[in-house]
This record gives structure tokens, C-alpha cells and sequence, in this order.
């Protein structure tokens, strides 16, 4: 990131009221999302749906939230960060209420589509903020102090989900939500004041169709991989989808070619580091989040987990993603970014690859999980730090916006996939165990690439 001139050497304690107000929002949607990850078994379980369409309730959440990153990033630089950063909580805010108050499952699927959209602007206008108002040589340490935030909102998540779950019924696992959102949008109101006024080009200018395109193809590519919910063929079978997702991919990539404020700007993957780090963030959330959504799954089905109990282990799992976040932002300063990344992706994909060929005591799988709960935290800071650094001020709204929906687009196709590989393997394999050892394999064995991806970092 080119800093400013005027910008102080050192970070001042406006910074840092300004990096809790940034923290609270982004603390607030983790929560949610951790309590919701306990309650999943019991969502499906309630509503009877089979493991690929379990997978959309994660879905419906992360596909608006990946589509609506770059219009966030896009817009925070003629709209200003701040006033996004609000409207933000207040979508959040409505699709929690809607969740709490849904009898059916599309109920529940508009409310998760609406938080997805709410949250969807915290990461990229949160990391281009802190680009934009820290000083350059504290920007890895604010980095890995604000992801620090999301792990550390996980491990008080689980514990809350299992008990709301137990006691109450899954819907309360969102009334916390409500009440966050409110301090949250306080919050941001007094310490994260917008610098820029609005501009009003920004609007007439935006690229609107682009917009459109994108989402599209981000949509029906999503559908292709878990076509069997949406048109009842086969997931990878329903070419209808495919042909429609590279047609949007294909109409979008002419349209930011030829109008001249596109919504993605290519000429920042010039910048080598931008493009790797976006790459490795995407791979580094496949990982994740395929690991967490079959970890709950496996931990109920093959061990017998409750609620409490699920919340106990995914509290223990978060709690070590807190822990070597922090450190990972501080080693970030002062190592080389390939070195944290490519150790991060090495150590869970070993742990994936343990999952899938040893049957495992209870214990004995915790202890991988918590392996690869370790070596997740390690490369966030890292890789936000990477992307970030060389982009110009002016950009980083866009720039940020980018590199966010790389990173959570991977957490939406390796949710999905999972999704898919479990439902196919459940069919075929001897029983739960070997389904789920066949899927931890699978996705050991793709992560591989990542290691690569990694080692192209350069410092």
C-alpha cells in the first residue's frame, strides 16, 4: 500500500478506536456464522434435506456475500468506506431478525442471503481502511490485530450456538446477532467517520451491467456444481448451467475491457503479489472451509456429537485460530509472506490427508482438526498484508474488494464441493466413516496446488 505523506510514523489512539469499531461488525458475523455451523445438523435434521443441499444453507450466506464484495470495494471509493461500512450492519441486522423469525426453509434461505449481502462490505472496506489510515510499518500488525477478531468471535460462538440449540431451538442461535449489530453500528457511527465526501459521478458511473455480469456467472457456476437442488440433474452434469456461467464469465470479461471505469480493474493483477495472494487466499478458504463444513458433519454422524458437545470442540478449533492469528501478523513484518503461507497449507494438508486414512478415535480426530485450526491462523494477516501493499491509495477500495471475493469465492466452491462429495460418497461408500475419509482425502489431494501458489510470494 503507497502511503500517504501526511499519514503519522506511528499509530495514534484514534487508530486504534478506529480498528475496535472495525473489529465489532466483523467479530459480530463470525459469531453468527460459528453458531450457525453448530446448529446445522439440527437445521437439517429439521427440515430433512440431504448433505448437498445442507451445503446451501452455508451457500446462500457466502454466494451474495462473494458477489456483493467488489460493488462494496467499487463504490467505497466514490461513495465513501465509512458510510458503506453502516449500511453494511444494517442489512445484516434485517437478515438476522428474518432468520430468527423463519418457520420454513426459504424463510430461512432470504435471511441468509441478506446477512450475506450485509457482511459482504466489512472484509474489503475493513482492509482498505486500514490500509488507507495506518502507518505502513504497523499495517501487519493492525492486519493480524483486526483478523484476530474473527477466530477470536469463533470461540465464544460454539459455545453459545450449543446451548442456544440445546435449550431453545436452532432460531436462537441469531438473536445475539440483533443485539451486536446495534453496538456495532454505534460504534462505527462515532469512531469510523468518513474523509471523503460523496461523489455523485461515482453512481452515475458505476459499472452497473458489469456488475450483473458477474454475478451471474458467479451464480450459475455455483449452480453447476450443485445442480441436483436447482434443476434435479446430477451435480457436473447439467451443462445448461455451465454454458450459462462461461457466457456471463465471457460477456463480463468484453465488458470491463471496453468501458473505461470497469468494475474490475485487470491492470492490478499486474501487480505480482496482488494476483498470488488473491489466488492463495481463495485456496487457503477452499481448505477451510471445506474442513469446517464436514468437521461438524463427521464429528455427529460418525461420533455422535450433541449440540454442546459440537460447540466444546468447534470453541477449542476457533480458540486455536485466535492464537496463531496474532502471531502471524507479527511474523508477517518480519518473514518472508511464502514461508508463513506455504507452512500454513503444508500443515493442514497433512492433517486432512491424516483424517482420511486412519479411523481415528474421538480424540484422536479433534486433535488433526485442531492441527489444521493452528496452521489456518497462521497465514491471514500474512496474505491481507501481500495483496495490499503495493496498491495505490486511490485503488485500494477496489483493489480490496478484489482480493476479498477471491478469498471468500473459495470458501463458496469448497463448501459447495463438499457438499456435492459428501452427498455422492454417502451413496456409494461402506458407511459414514469411509464416505468421509474418501472426501478429506479428495480434498487433500486438490490442495496440493496451493503449496505452489505459495511459493510464488514474493516479499
Amino acid at each position: 500500500m503507497k502511503s500517504n505523506e501526511s499519514m503519522p510514523a506511528a499509530a495514534t489512539r484514534s487508530h486504534w478506536g478506529l480498528l475496535i469499531a472495525l473489529m465489532i461488525p466483523v467479530g459480530m458475523a463470525t459469531m453468527n456464522m460459528s453458531m450457525f455451523g453448530v446448529a446445522l445438523p439440527t437445521v437439517r435434521d429439521a427440515f430433512a434435506v440431504e448433505a448437498d443441499m445442507t451445503a446451501w444453507l452455508l451457500a446462500a450466506y457466502s454466494l451474495p456475500f462473494v458477489i456483493f464484495m467488489p460493488l462494496y470495494g467499487k463504490l467505497g471509493d466514490s461513495l465513501g468506506k465509512a458510510r458503506l461500512f453502516q449500511s453494511g450492519i444494517v442489512f445484516f441486522f434485517a437478515g438476522s431478525l428474518i432468520c430468527l423469525l423463519a418457520g420454513n426453509l426459504p424463510q430461512l434461505l432470504i435471511g441468509r442471503v441478506l446477512q450475506g449481502m450485509g457482511t459482504a462490505g466489512y472484509y474489503p472496506l475493513c482492509i482498505a481502511i486500514i490500509a488507507e489510515r495506518f502507518p505502513a510499518g504497523q499495517r501487519g500488525k493492525a492486519m493480524g490485530t483486526w483478523s484476530s477478531v474473527a477466530p477470536g468471535a469463533s470461540t465464544l460462538g460454539p459455545l453459545l450456538g450449543g446451548y442456544a440449540v440445546a435449550n431453545f431451538g436452532w432460531n436462537y442461535v441469531f438473536v445475539p446477532s440483533l443485539l451486536v449489530a446495534l453496538i456495532a453500528l454505534w460504534a462505527a457511527y462515532l469512531r469510523v467517520p468518513s474523509q471523503s465526501p460523496i461523489r455523485g459521478e461515482g453512481l452515475q458511473a458505476f459499472d452497473w451491467l458489469g456488475a450483473a455480469l458477474l454475478g451471474g456467472a458467479l451464480v450459475f457456476a455455483i449452480f453447476y456444481l450443485s445442480s441436483r437442488t436447482v434443476t434435479g440433474v446430477e451435480p457436473l452434469q447439467d451443462w445448461r448451467l455451465l454454458a450459462a456461467a462461461a457466457g456471463f464469465g465471457l460477456l463480463f470479461w468484453r465488458r470491463e475491457g471496453r468501458t473505461p471505469r470497469p468494475l474490475v480493474n485487470f491492470s492490478l493483477y499486474r501487480r505480482k503479489n496482488f494476483g498470488v495472494a488473491s489466488l492463495a487466499a481463495g485456496f487457503r478458504m477452499v481448505i477451510m472451509h471445506t474442513a469446517n463444513f464436514l468437521n461438524v458433519l463427521f464429528l455427529t454422524d460418525v461420533y455422535g456429537l450433541d449440540a454442546i458437545g459440537l460447540g466444546v470442540f468447534t470453541t477449542i478449533f476457533s480458540g486455536a485460530i485466535f492464537a496463531t492469528t496474532q502471531v502471524g501478523g507479527q511474523l508477517s513484518d518480519r518473514i518472508h509472506g511464502r514461508w508463513i503461507v506455504g507452512g500454513s497449507f503444508a500443515i493442514m494438508i497433512c492433517s486432512l490427508a491424516g483424517l482420511a486414512l486412519f479411523p481415528l478415535p474421538l480424540l484422536g480426530a479433534a486433535a488433526l482438526m485442531l492441527t489444521q485450526s493452528l496452521a489456518g491462523g497462521l497465514a491471514m494477516a500474512a496474505l491481507h498484508r501481500a495483496a495490499m501493499e503495493e496498491i495505490p491509495m486511490e485503488e485500494s477500495g477496489s483493489a480490496a474488494g478484489l482480493y476479498s471475493t477471491a478469498r471468500f469465492g473459495g470458501g463458496v466452491v469448497g463448501a459447495t464441493i463438499a457438499g456435492v462429495g459428501l452427498q455422492q460418497a454417502l451413496l456409494v461408500a461402506p458407511g459414514p466413516l469411509e464416505a468421509y475419509q474418501w472426501v478429506f482425502g479428495g480434498v487433500a489431494v486438490i490442495s496440493l496446488a496451493s503449496l505452489a501458489v505459495a511459493w510464488r510470494l514474493e516479499r
